[in-house]
């Protein structure tokens, strides 16, 4: 079970602070931690009378954001959950965290229900209860894969009872923002690619009632914050508003109904109802135009009494200045800190060579992979290598460069549990810091472009080499980025390419030197299974978070298949679901077995690599099933003009003719289906580590010939 913190912000908390505090205990996590910014009641001696941790900082130094990022560093747990100094947790609540993470390692954020007290006024609990139940309408954990995925406020999240994995918080942090930081959390959380989730257990007993002016005075402040972090401008007419106000009066009142109210209290809620839905409606569109408002406006309708002297009424002729904020480092050091540590260095002298090194029966190979998530292709490759050349009786280690943090919190033994449970039963050793670990190698082995300068910088090495995927610099576009990318292959290293292609790259393109190795199957997953096919089946590989896999193509592609023959049922795999013009299966990403079940089902694949081809086509052609992939890029160099492969211009006529014939033509789909077996028969995994000791050794005499 993932370790778990608790962290609370408090300022001048005692009322609620020993009811808050008692319910976490009962949920028994691993840290609480309590940060308070200048109580001046007796916050911090409940907090430090309940056993907590409790860190003191000048209230002139909290920030909303910046105060939770601090909660960060100070504590350790896989799940840092927050609340409010009035929120209390319910029984179950962590529980009920623990179960929605576990649910899909992309689950990034959570959140739960905020529950009314008992003396909490009709519309503020009405509201509460319609809102959240809106996020699980069928009474369960609920995941949301983007900001503009089905169910209410995509974008809603509240740090007044809110959890997250670490990864997630060590990758993005909170903004440095006056308010709503967590829905600007939510915000980055989605563009990054990870998931939000909902969790109805997950509930904290927690209902602002002020005033009706402070009320009005909190609303501005939110809808400031939201326009500051989102751009979200609340709409506002005089007849909207008008309709607004009597809907939401006629539902507070039906709600007291439900609850035995008499005529009295009826009409004097109604009342306090109307005035609380118009005042609602002026404060929160007059907060996200805040900008537009004199400061000291802004002061006066501000709970916080926040003015903005960017905003005040400015000299005549004098230019309107940015908004400035000061960010602490957030980093040890620059992310590509080595790309100019090797321009002003220069790289690592090598060791001499060894008379006879490359011929020895073992060797040390030190493997330097970029950081990872259960799932990764590129990575089980790696990982299956890594373990055929430990077969072959060499030495291996895994040294993980992780320079954006996203593995922090992961001890290397838990890389190492990771590596062995999800991908390869590898006995190497996982190493996470290259600079006070290192102690060398016979061969050290980069696998990715952000390996290699960190890979030129390391001493005690008899050679350097590269295990060249794709052709990565096409992954960035113009970039930085792709420059660097693009330089890794004119650093010397010796290459060991998977396809003709990549290496044709590397020799005639860059200058290097290079050897080949293939892609293997896992042939006791991916497999020609008893089942009966589908004859009117296409799967396509529609990872849209990967450009070069041609998605949108793919998806043309298929639209016109679909107009000639809608009886053809379509199935998307690898992503999150897209938005089509016809209709299709989603089936996400999928484990290996399942997925050889569905390549046993199907008639047709369509798998489009625009760089190196992908493993995904010779898993589907272990299992029979003949594919159609892009001509003119990588898949003739690897499997021939006529081979197993369909191939097709890239055009999405010329795709959809090309699925068409292997639909219609039997003898065609055998002739492609009994030449994809033949061909990845001889392709596994424990030929494929050969073939890289072979270029490992390779590396090692041209080193021994260089001076």
């Amino acid at each position: 079970m993932p370790s778990s913190s608790v962290a609370i912000p408090v300022k001048d908390g005692a009322r609620w602070l020993a009811e808050v505090l008692d319910a976490v205990l009962r949920e028994a996590p691993d840290e609480v931690l309590v940060i308070d910014s200048g109580s001046s009641d007796a916050s911090v001696a409940i907090a430090r009378a309940a056993g907590v941790r409790v860190e003191e900082i000048p209230a002139q130094e909290f920030g909303h954001g910046r105060t939770r990022n601090l909660a960060i560093d100070l504590t350790s747990g896989d799940i840092l959950c927050f609340l409010t100094q009035d929120a209390t947790p319910v029984p179950g609540w962590l529980a009920a965290y623990a179960e929605i993470f576990a649910l899909d390692e992309r689950v990034g954020a959570a959140f739960g229900p905020h529950l009314p007290r008992h003396d909490t006024s009709p519309m503020i609990a009405r509201e509460l209860e319609e809102f959240f139940a809106g996020f699980a309408p069928e009474g369960r954990p609920t995941i949301q894969s983007s900001a503009d995925g089905p169910g209410p406020h995509p974008g809603f999240l509240s740090n007044a009872n809110a959890a997250y994995r670490r990864a997630a918080l060590e990758e993005l942090r909170f903004r440095d923002v006056p308010y709503a930081e967590d829905q600007a959390f939510a915000k980055d959380l989605f563009a990054a690619g990870w998931f939000k989730a909902y969790h109805p257990g997950a509930g904290v007993l927690h209902a602002h009632d002020y005033p009706w002016r402070a009320f009005m005075q909190r609303y501005f402040d939110e809808y400031r914050g939201l326009r500051e972090t989102t751009g979200h401008i609340q709409g506002f007419g005089l007849r909207s508003t008008a309709r607004g106000v009597r809907s939401g009066v006629a539902r507070d009142r039906a709600w007291l109904r439900e609850r035995g109210a008499g005529r009295g209290e009826l009409a004097a809620w109604s009342a306090r109802s109307a005035a609380h839905h118009a005042g609602r409606a002026a404060f929160s569109a007059l907060g996200s135009r805040a900008d537009r408002l004199p400061s000291r406006v802004q002061q006066a309708f501000s709970l916080e009494g926040r003015g903005d002297t960017q905003t005040a009424e400015p000299v005549a002729g004098a230019p309107r200045l940015p908004k400035v904020t000061r960010r602490a480092p957030a980093l040890r050091r620059e992310l590509h800190d080595e790309v100019a540590r090797l321009a002003r260095e220069g790289a690592a002298p090598l060791l001499d060579p060894l008379p006879g090194m490359a011929d020895a029966r073992q060797l040390h190979v030190a493997i330097v992979i970029p950081e990872f998530r259960v799932g990764s292709g590129g990575h089980n490759s790696i990982f299956q290598i890594a373990l055929g050349l430990e077969r072959l009786g060499h030495s291996v280690s895994i040294w993980l460069h992780d320079p954006n943090g996203r593995q922090a919190s992961e001890w290397p033994a838990t890389v190492r549990g990771l590596i062995r449970e999800h991908f390869a039963p590898l006995q190497a050793p996982v190493y996470k810091d290259l600079e006070r670990d290192w102690f060398g190698a016979d061969v050290v082995v980069a696998t990715g472009w952000q390996t290699v300068h960190p890979v030129m910088l390391l001493p005690n090495c008899r050679a350097r080499a590269y295990l060249v995927h794709d052709h990565e610099n096409e992954f960035e576009g113009t970039s930085a980025e792709s420059r660097w990318a693009q330089d890794t292959y004119r650093l010397g290293l010796f290459h060991i390419c998977s396809s003709p292609w990549l290496l044709n790259l590397v020799t005639g393109t860059y200058g290097g030197e290079g050897s080949l190795f293939q892609f293997g199957v896992d042939h006791e997953i991916y497999r020609q299974l008893p089942i009966e096919r589908e004859p009117q089946t296409v799967l396509f590989y529609g990872r849209k978070a990967t450009p070069r896999r041609a998605v949108p193509l793919g998806l043309l592609a298929l639209a016109a298949l679909h107009h000639r023959r809608p009886q053809t049922r379509i199935v998307l795999f690898g992503d999150t679901p897209v938005k089509t013009s016809f209709p299709y299966d989603h089936v996400g990403v999928a484990s290996q077995e399942e997925l050889a079940w569905l390549y046993g089902q199907a008639s047709a694949g369509l798998v489009l690599s625009m760089t190196n081809y992908s493993l995904v086509p010779q898993e589907m052609m272990a299992c029979g099933l003949p594919v159609v992939d892009l001509a003119g890029f990588s898949a003739e160099t690897v499997f021939g003009e006529d081979g197993p492969i369909e191939l097709a211009a890239f055009e999405a006529d010329a795709l959809a003719d090309a699925l068409e014939r292997l639909l219609d033509d039997e003898a065609l789909w055998q002739r492609r289906s009994q030449a994809g077996v033949d061909f990845v028969r001889d392709h596994t995994w424990e030929a494929a580590a050969r073939q890289v000791e072979d270029g490992l050794r390779q590396a090692l005499r041209a080193r021994a010939q260089r001076p």
